[in-house]
């Protein structure tokens, strides 16, 4: 048997719920078999002392038994299913708790969260089939934070960071208290409610705690024909629409309301259970008395008279009630029970199905329900996952806690005091435990009296972009001036999205303009002109040295590191359009690795020729070995080991923290800079860094043999052309880190040009002039003399 405590406004609509789900688990071959479902029905009348009476009477009395003992062999308890207030629920977990009675193994609750039954040492058993309430306390908050209503009343709930104007206790109202008693203290609320002029109230109770605040709109809407027309955002405990009398709800006032519901769905086959309800061939508990009650007939067969009514003639339709009276859908706190129910018959099932059962008892009786303990259901229920009839998928988290959401409804009402649920969002708390919300406002219709959608609700507007808040003294925080904004103060002001920026009132944003070092603009164009001049002027030099590399000029000089030496500043001369034009993934991935490895190439076939230079100068002492070094192999091992370093290093950059493009939008405040970020700044200096150590070793080598004979001597030269190099490049880090957006580009592009350019115009331009205006000087014979002289003038 399953016990099942109701609530005694929306009752009967749980009761019906509950017979359905109980219906259709016992017509179903498949889930239990052969069993049969029996339940109990006990009410509570909102009394936590009447609920123990009746966790008592459903322990020992109804087994015939003394409290304190129980010997009853004809039930077993398996389950119970309760219960709506949370006193309530609370009052009978202690009770199960304190006998510590192994008969009852399950409680699953449908009503109010309370953290105090989250103590699984304490409460092993209890189970809740509703959402945790911090859940909805988060969705209140994100639907004000989303609306942007930040000035509100609170009749019943406090929250952080939103300003409130004004808190309001609405006291219990029962039916034994004095009439005079009542109007006094709900005039003096409703008063207070009237005159705050707050467009947004939040309301948090069940429906037993606010029925004062319906009295008072009901007072409002009818006796004095002013509703109360806000925007109310309730609690998913107290359903608005749920009265006995219809003339009692205030259509009005919650027109347009937003509220917290327990998610719900459409059962297949409910409605249809409903409409073939009959009371006189239905014992389901409480239905005479609400047939009575809804259509106003009396029911003789059960001693239930309607004064002055005749007979209910058992064809009435539920269908044909109003919403007020009773809805054909289940309701949040219904599909709860639904759910509760199929919950223990699978977790029984699962039970039952168990292999680790044995088939006989030790006596050779076959297993069957009753010989189970309760207790034994705990672990197929912790581990319980199903699908219902609506398709929705059930399952316990590790808490002990229905994975479930909170819907948020809009309340449309109707002239004729019908009105209509619509789903319009929805809240649940995804596997990061972060809560989700999802609201779809075009679906929302709000109340008649506001013309501003959606409804505002804040102390005074937003400060325009170009003002600051100035609270004003003794005011929450909410209630401010708004004052210009200055450029001292500019972090306390609404500051213009990233990719705009502020005009010169400060009250306006601009689009920022996006830029990069294009080809077009002035500068791209000079350094586009300039690469392509040193290109030019590099080929042109290798013809050059092509067509006269017969001439003794040319052949003094190693050819093969001259080609190198040419090539590789026509590269550099080249990449610099790498730096040109938008930024990509490519250009970002290339520019600095290309621009690192082909200058190290170039300055590599430098230190070649300075020691190529030496060598062959120490190699005309007789008995020097030097003359073993001397040689091709030797230069390209120089080249080639060197730059391969350069390419290690650039190799290991691109591995670890590779360039990439990105939009910096703060460099320039009208600007969004299209640029490459290095990946990692150390990687970029290490190559700069090896670079710069190549140049200085071909510095001081050419430097200490720059007086060697001058037919073997291109030192004075090289010399000359390191000192530029490296004068550009030792000033390019202090030029480069003082600018900003595109000229940090510009700076890098010239530098690549003023140094290659350095060393083609300091090397290769002097040997020029020699073979093209004066070619009387490139014969042998002047070199030998130059030599002659050379050697006479140092002995």
């Amino acid at each position: 048997s399953i016990n099942f405590a109701k609530h005694l406004k929306a009752g009967q609509e749980h009761v019906l719920a509950f017979s359905f789900a109980i219906q259709e688990i016992n017509m179903n071959e498949n889930l239990l078999p052969n069993i049969t479902l029996v339940p109990k029905i006990y009410e509570n009348g909102f009394q936590a002392v009447k609920a123990s009476e009746s966790i008592l009477s459903l322990l020992f009395v109804e087994s015939r038994c003394p409290f304190n003992y129980r010997k009853g062999k004809d039930q077993n308890i398996m389950g119970i299913i309760g219960d709506l207030p949370s006193q309530n629920t609370i009052q009978i977990a202690n009770i199960l708790n304190a006998y510590k009675i192994p008969q009852v193994g399950i409680w699953l609750s449908y009503g109010t969260f309370d953290l105090a039954l989250s103590d699984k040492q304490q409460f092993p058993s209890f189970f809740w089939m509703t959402p945790n309430e911090n859940l909805q306390y988060a969705g209140i908050i994100q639907i004000l934070k989303y609306f942007g209503w930040n000035w509100i009343d609170l009749p019943k709930f406090i929250q952080s960071d939103i300003c409130i104007s004004l808190i309001q206790f609405i006291p219990r109202l029962t039916d034994y208290d004095p009439s005079t008693l009542r109007k006094n203290n709900m005039t003096n609320i409703a008063r207070t409610l009237w005159y705050s002029k707050t467009n947004v109230k939040v309301v948090y109770g069940d429906i037993q705690s606010l029925e004062g605040l319906r009295v008072i709109l009901e007072w409002c809407e009818i006796s004095n024909r002013l509703p109360m027309e806000r925007v109310w955002l309730i609690s998913a405990l107290w359903d608005v629409t749920s009265v006995f009398e219809s003339h009692k709800f205030t259509p009005l006032s919650f027109n347009g309301s937003l509220s917290f519901a327990l998610h719900t769905n459409r059962v297949s086959g409910f409605q249809e259970f409903l409409e073939h309800l009959n009371p006189y061939h239905s014992k389901l508990y409480l239905l005479p008395t609400f047939w009575r009650s809804s259509f106003i007939c009396s029911l003789p067969i059960y001693n239930v008279y309607a004064p002055g009514k005749g007979s209910c003639t058992g064809k009435e339709n539920l269908g044909s009630l109003p919403g007020t009276v009773f809805e054909m859908e289940m309701s949040g706190q219904s599909y709860s029970i639904y759910n509760a129910v199929y919950a223990l018959a699978h977790g029984l099932h699962a039970m039952y199905s168990s292999r680790a059962r044995p088939k006989t008892t030790g006596n050779g009786e076959k297993w069957n329900l009753l010989k189970v303990k309760p207790w034994q259901l705990h672990l197929f229920l912790k581990n319980l996952q199903f699908n219902n009839s609506a398709g929705e998928e059930i399952a316990f988290n590790e808490n002990g806690n229905l994975v479930a959401a909170y819907d948020i409804i809009n309340l449309i009402t109707f002239p004729n005091r019908s009105f209509q649920k619509v789903q319009v969002g929805c809240i649940k708390l995804q596997s990061s435990q972060k809560e989700d919300l999802t609201i779809n406002t075009t679906a929302i219709v709000w109340n008649r009296k506001f013309t501003q959608i959606p409804p505002s609700a804040t102390c005074v507007e937003s400060c325009h972009p170009g003002y600051r808040k100035l609270i004003k003294e003794g005011k929450q925080v909410c209630c401010y001036d708004c004052v210009e904004c200055s450029q001292g103060n500019s972090n306390q002001c609404e500051r213009c999205p990233q990719e705009q920026y502020p005009n010169e009132k400060h009250h306006q944003c601009i689009p920022k303009i996006i830029t990069y070092l294009a080809y077009k603009e002035v500068l791209g164009e000079v350094l586009t002109g300039f690469a392509v001049s040193f290109a030019v002027i590099t080929i042109v030099v290798m013809g050059t040295f092509i067509f006269y590399q017969n001439t003794p000029i040319v052949k003094a000089n190693n050819w093969d590191i001259t080609c190198t030496l040419l090539f590789s500043l026509l590269l550099c001369f080249l990449c610099s359009f790498l730096f040109l034009g938008c930024p990509g993934t490519v250009t970002c991935l290339l520019r600095q690795a290309v621009f690192g490895v082909v200058f190290s190439i170039a300055v590599s076939c430098v230190l070649a020729k300075t020691l190529t230079v030496v060598l062959a100068f120490m190699a005309t002492k007789p008995g020097n070995r030097m003359r073993w070094w001397v040689g091709k192999r030797f230069s390209i091992s120089v080249i080639v080991l060197c730059s391969l370093i350069q390419t290690s290093i650039c190799a290991v950059w691109l591995t670890i923290s590779a360039p990439f493009p990105e939009l910096d939008m703060n460099s320039q405040m009208d600007e969004i800079l299209v640029k490459c970020n290095e990946g990692s700044e150390i990687m970029f200096y290490v190559v700069l860094g090896y670079m710069w150590l190549l140049a200085l070793i071909s510095f001081m080598v050419a430097f200490f043999a720059r007086k060697l004979p001058d037919t073997f001597n291109e030192a004075k030269l090289i010399t000359f052309s390191m000192l530029v190099f490296c004068s550009v490049w030792v000033s390019f880090v202090p030029t480069y880190l003082s600018t900003k957006g595109k000229s940090m580009v510009a700076v890098e592009v010239f530098c690549i040009l003023a140094s290659s350019g350095g060393l083609l115009g300091c090397i290769f331009l002097p040997k020029c002039y020699i073979i093209m205006l004066r070619p009387e000087l490139n014969t042998r014979e002047q070199l030998v003399r130059k030599k002659t002289s050379t050697i006479s003038r140092a002995a």
